[in-house]
């Protein structure tokens, strides 16, 4: 059987809205993680075969393909091609599989995956503005609900049960969890400085459930969700090299992981953000493993109820999910974020000695990505 290894992974710190990456345009951000990727691993960017990159607001600073811009910002050869690509907030993760899928098919030997938002440039709903994405049919068909990703994780919040001391707990974990590896220096190789920005600028020490208390919730009077419960507005970008087992050992490069298995699963669009469940049976499934085997999940933190639910649903060990902190403590940059999550889950795998990584992002319109790795050596 074919195999596709991950040799590389790289990210920037992920900054705060308006903070310090807030300055750097995002091809430009791009085109440092590609440069880094590039330098770290040893290879020749001119072997690349194409970029596929992960945006969501593809307007403004990050319209037209902002993955070919990219290529041209790091200065690579203008015949290496780069294409953008959309879903929603797993843009990355499905660039990934992507990228996995041409390498396994044999069309392309060498593919640089990854993804970029600066939500500080673009604002969140910026795409949107003066437009109705769904569509009357659509809205129809859902008896006209407006789909709403908050409103969708306070229904989450609701089925499972989960009240606000609940969220709120699992918040400020992610916080410690974030802060302990941030003074563990566990993320200090897979991120290269951005004007001086080497460390995430989310992380709230001293984060409590009683300060969490005082915050008002955002989508309903009545509600449990509010911003110390859901993911950071942020800037970032990753970038992950793929290429064969045969092709790295051509170029002398040293794989992190091999890619065992991809996933995509549709769910309902009113609840919007329980997609992570469906799409991690299926990615099992496909890699011939169960929930056991693996030693560690990235289950992104769009909203605290989401990776509560999928602990629910799937039995997985709370202790193994996001064990470095998550997006409502590191933040969640978009389109970069699921290249940030496997690079987070990979650095993580390789210090720890952890055979197999599962790593699954929710995303707007009921959809979500699912992706197995493992460990190399």
């Amino acid at each position: 059987m074919p195999e596709v290894v991950i040799a590389g992974a790289v990210r920037t710190a992920v900054g705060k809205r308006n903070g310090g990456l807030s300055g750097v345009h995002p091809a430009d951000l791009s085109a440092i993680v590609l440069t880094a990727l590039a330098e770290r691993t040893g290879l020749d960017p001119a072997l690349v075969d194409d970029v596929i990159w992960g945006c969501v607001s593809q307007v403004g600073d990050q319209s037209s393909n902002i993955g070919r811009y990219s290529v041209l910002a790091a200065g690579w050869p203008e015949r290496i091609p780069g294409t953008t690509v959309n879903r929603a907030c797993g843009s990355s993760q499905q660039a990934l599989d992507f990228a996995a899928q041409a390498v396994l098919s044999g069309q392309q030997d060498v593919v640089v995956a990854g993804g970029v938002e600066s939500m500080s440039r673009v604002p969140l709903g910026a795409a949107k503005a003066g437009g109705a994405p769904y569509g009357p049919r659509a809205l129809a068909r859902y008896d006209g609900f407006e789909f709403n990703q908050g409103i969708g994780a306070e229904l989450i919040a609701r089925k499972w049960g989960f009240d606000r001391t609940r969220l709120d707990e699992f918040s400020v974990l992610s916080h410690e969890r974030a802060a302990a590896a941030q003074d563990a220096g566990a993320f200090r190789d897979q991120i290269v400085p951005v004007d001086a920005v080497t460390a995430d600028e989310g992380v709230r020490r001293g984060s409590t459930v009683e300060k969490l208390a005082g915050l008002k919730p955002a989508f309903r009077e009545d509600g449990v969700i509010h911003a110390g419960n859901s993911s950071q507005i942020s800037d970032g970008a990753a970038a992950l090299l793929l290429t064969t087992p045969e092709k790295a050992r051509e170029l002398g490069l040293t794989p992190l992981a091999t890619y065992r298995a991809g996933a995509v699963a549709g769910s309902d669009p009113v609840l919007m953000l329980t997609g992570p469940i469906p799409a991690t049976e299926r990615v099992l499934r496909k890699a011939g493993l169960v929930i056991g085997d693996i030693g560690v999940f990235e289950v992104n933190e769009a909203f605290a109820p989401v990776p509560l639910a999928w602990i629910a649903e799937t039995g997985a060990d709370p202790a193994l999910v996001n064990p470095l902190g998550g997006a409502i403590a590191l933040g969640h940059p978009l389109g970069g974020s699921g290249a940030v999550l496997m690079t987070r889950m990979l650095h993580h795998m390789r210090d720890s000695g952890i055979r197999y990584g599962l790593q699954t992002m929710c995303e707007g319109g009921g959809t979500a990505n699912a992706t197995v790795v493992e460990l190399v050596g």
